[in-house]
């Protein structure tokens, strides 16, 4: 629902993400208060905070390069390019966590790359110009948000590290909190009007706070503490399916999608199937 929501929405891309956190982190703080979950704070190592606030920052970056390239490339593209994290979370962890994929795992990724590639290379044939048209804005929308992705990455790799010493909100309160204020210092630096939202835009991201921020991130983020990184991550890339959908359901956007993004879904989700199958392992 995110990237079609965001699409709809005529509001600045910085604005978006800064009332999603707000409306976020308003439940968030229904749910950690009543449980005193902050007292776990007093845990974390100067280390773990900054690295807790270092996620923050990075999901703040991962929205705005996110929601500016919905308005410049597709949202199949935007989507697929964006989630192109597991490959790059699978190659951190093995450095930084000391997990690595196996065999099948690798292949799975590998093939929802592949997938994600045939499905963006409409955009980029566009992009250099080989498709006659040479609309570079499609390629810098393209490459923000493959940006966005990196950001993600490292913004997941983080929680797989902190989760095991947090619970689920002292954690996401501490990350989400550090998003807002950069995200806050990003529309003051940019001069984005945040205020004066009418009541349609508050909808939209209050939508977005509730369903992609609430039980997309924050659903993740419980799984981080059960299973690797790259693992929880590489199920995003089921997402464009969904979005590629909605894109061409909804009236406002009308984006039907070509046979190469239907192909390239295919591969995507054969690539989560392959990944995600366990052999001779109990099912958690």
């Amino acid at each position: 629902m995110a990237a079609p929501l965001v699409r709809v929405s005529h509001a600045h891309p910085v604005a978006i993400a800064t009332w999603r956190l707000a409306f976020s982190l308003v439940i968030v703080a229904v749910l950690l208060l009543p449980d005193r979950g902050w007292k776990q704070w007093a845990r974390l190592s100067r280390r773990e905070l900054a690295l807790a606030i270092g996620a923050g920052v990075m999901l703040a970056l991962h929205f705005w390069s996110w929601n500016t390239s919905v308005g410049l490339t597709t949202v199949a593209a935007s989507v697929v390019l964006v989630n192109l994290q597991p490959v790059i979370v699978a190659v951190l962890s093995v450095l930084w966590l000391g997990e690595s994929p196996d065999r099948r795992q690798w292949l799975g990724i590998v093939l929802a790359t592949v997938g994600a590639a045939v499905v963006a290379a409409p955009d980029m044939a566009v992009a250099w110009g080989t498709a006659g048209t040479g609309d570079r804005r499609a390629l810098l929308g393209d490459l923000l948000a493959l940006l966005g992705g990196v950001t993600a990455a490292l913004y997941y790799l983080t929680g797989r590290r902190l989760r095991r010493i947090l619970d689920l909100w002292p954690y996401v309160s501490l990350v989400y909190g550090a998003c807002l204020v950069t995200l806050l210092g990003i529309a003051i630096v940019g001069k984005v009007p945040l205020g004066g939202q009418p009541p349609r835009e508050l909808a939209i991201f209050a939508a977005l706070a509730i369903g992609p921020m609430m039980l997309g991130h924050t659903g993740m983020n419980w799984a981080l503490k059960y299973l690797p990184a790259y693992v929880v991550n590489l199920t995003v890339l089921g997402e464009p399916v969904g979005a590629t959908v909605l894109a061409a359901a909804l009236p406002g956007i009308r984006e039907i999608p070509p046979l190469a993004t239907l192909g390239g879904g295919t591969l995507v989700l054969g690539g989560i199937l392959i990944a995600l199958q366990r052999r001779g392992q109990p099912e958690r």
